[in-house]
């Protein structure tokens, strides 16, 4: 079925590829994933597909839902549920604890406070051994590390001033007080990172 009535982003057919290089490795002892902030879907759906061994808990505000839900929905993998609601502002409490947790391309478009808020509720979500991996830019010592970062941080404050390129020492900062440690900091494509924690 062709998708094109869907919201679609370029940047995810882009990096999917790249992305499943690591989730190979970091997600092979994992069997639930939940992706905070699935956005179109394309994700979720592709990596269900290419990763059979584990179900794909897909999530977003509920604004962003039914078309994501439809994506799914077409995507029809038996590992790739219906999507959850998932609101980090709010205080909603999932009864399902996920030994994975996947975030791709959402700390820079969120507030620095709702950035915090994310880390403080990952106890909600994940298992005492769980692994996370979040995928986008980041500053190292507060310095952009191309030009073109630097660019695409100014165009983001110029939609609004509370998003930017977040500090790596930042979020790892974050991550270690939810016992979640660095394994390894991944060069992308396109000036992105790929932070794998494990706790």
């Amino acid at each position: 079925m062709n998708d094109s009535d869907l919201p679609y982003s370029q940047a995810c057919e882009n990096n999917k590829s790249p992305i499943l290089s690591v989730l190979n490795q970091a997600f092979a002892n994992c069997q639930q994933i939940l992706e905070i902030g699935s956005g179109t879907g394309q994700h979720a759906v592709y990596f269900a597909s290419q990763l059979d061994h584990l179900s794909w808990q897909s999530s977003d505000q509920h604004c962003n839902l039914p078309a994501l839900a439809e994506r799914i929905r077409r995507g029809a993998l038996t590992n790739l549920p219906p999507p959850l609601a998932l609101d980090i502002s709010g205080n909603s409490v999932s009864a399902q604890r996920f030994d994975g947790i996947f975030t791709a391309n959402t700390l820079h478009i969120i507030s620095w406070p709702l950035v915090k808020r994310l880390f403080s509720r990952l106890d909600e979500f994940a298992t005492q051994e769980a692994t996370l991996c979040i995928y986008g830019p980041f500053n190292y010592q507060g310095q952009f590390t191309s030009a073109s970062n630097q660019a695409f941080d100014a165009s983001l404050k110029c939609r609004d001033p509370a998003m930017g390129i977040r500090n790596s020492e930042d979020i790892l900062q974050l991550a270690a007080a939810k016992g979640f440690l660095l394994q390894q900091d991944i060069a992308m494509p396109a000036n992105n990172r790929l932070l794998w924690f494990k706790r």
